[in-house]
């Protein structure tokens, strides 16, 4: 097993991704012909300072959802780095990596089907607690206690069933399990796109609150722009598995500059019925990512293709202090 400690400052940056790549293998092969790879996320890199939320987002199929899973080792790195506290995740073993779960946590999409039916309240916020010695037993109830009042649950939901709660509370004690483990990231998949708009302001001020007293990094994963906007510190752009744009929130809706990002943010509703938005309409489909576009992935759908886009791929460059972009609108010398 290689060294896994990378030798380096991250006294800044809690989570550093270098060129991460995620390949799925098809299980059917011709005879006489390669294996093909579904690439669902293809040389990504990015960073995450301490304290703050990055917000991850493009189309459904983009590969974010894959880019958290494979960060937290749910799923196997195929090439890169991933490095969390100075330690390479994707080269470390896993007893090692077993000590390191709590301190990165996951809040999944559904609410309804990532927990257990079978379990009380107390128990599914509590389990990994005892599991990961968190806290002495003679505290151990008293500190579920204090994880769901911060959350928001109240002391007598502790010997109810999941069944016996709205999307809302569900996702809540989703919250709990997560944040009762004392982390210090959190990877939040897509969390309000369950549930009604109304109880989505309540789960995100919820999780505005908690960071502010805790000091939790986030990776907020969604498809909800005016959500990211509201959340995220820094925000980066997929399309088909690769990094298209990243920067600072204000860079990012003040000044976007790939033509999928202008895309995608022509999109957003504004509440002012007199603000008319000059729509972008992509046409085509996404293709597929067994077999992508050669060159740029996104020049089959972009109004400003040239025959560059075709055969060379953009790198992703920085045009502005931390606005990095792909794109060949730009000068990539």
């Amino acid at each position: 097993m290689e060294n896994a400690y990378v030798n380096n400052n991250y006294n800044d940056d809690i989570l550093i991704v270098r060129n991460l790549k995620k390949y799925y293998p098809l299980s059917k092969i011709s005879i006489g012909k390669k294996r093909s790879y579904v690439k669902a996320v293809d040389d990504v890199s990015f960073s995450i300072k301490r304290g703050t939320t990055m917000g991850l987002v493009g189309e459904s199929g983009c590969g974010k959802t894959t880019v958290g899973r494979t960060i937290l080792r749910l799923h196997d790195v195929t090439d890169g780095q991933v490095i969390f506290d100075g330690m390479d995740l994707a080269k470390i073993p896993p007893r090692k990596l077993r000590k390191l779960r709590p301190q990165m946590q996951m809040i999944f999409q559904d609410p309804y089907s990532s927990l257990s039916p079978r379990l009380p309240i107390g128990e599914i916020i509590g389990e990994a607690v005892k599991e990961h010695n968190i806290v002495p037993k003679s505290e151990y109830r008293s500190y579920i206690l204090k994880v769901m009042h911060d959350c928001g649950l109240q002391p007598h939901y502790y010997y109810r069933y999941p069944h016996e709660f709205s999307g809302g509370q569900r996702q809540r004690i989703s919250i709990a399990r997560a944040v009762a483990l004392k982390p210090k990231f959190i990877i939040c998949d897509e969390p309000l796109s369950a549930l009604d708009v109304s109880i989505q302001a309540q789960i995100i001020n919820l999780m505005k609150d908690l960071q502010e007293q805790y000091g939790y990094t986030y990776l907020f994963i969604s498809h909800d722009l005016s959500v990211v906007e509201y959340l995220s510190d820094t925000i980066g752009v997929m399309y088909l598995g690769s990094m298209v744009e990243m920067g600072e929130k204000k860079q990012i809706f003040d000044n976007p500059m790939h033509p999928y990002t202008k895309a995608l943010l022509s999109a957003v509703p504004v509440s002012d019925p007199d603000v008319k938005m000059n729509r972008i309409i992509l046409k085509g489909d996404i293709p597929s990512p067994v077999n992508p576009p050669s060159g740029c992935k996104f020049r089959t759908r972009c109004p400003y293709a040239t025959k560059v886009c075709a055969e060379v791929a953009p790198k992703l460059k920085e045009y502005e202090s931390g606005h990095k972009v792909a794109c060949h609108l730009y000068s990539q010398d």
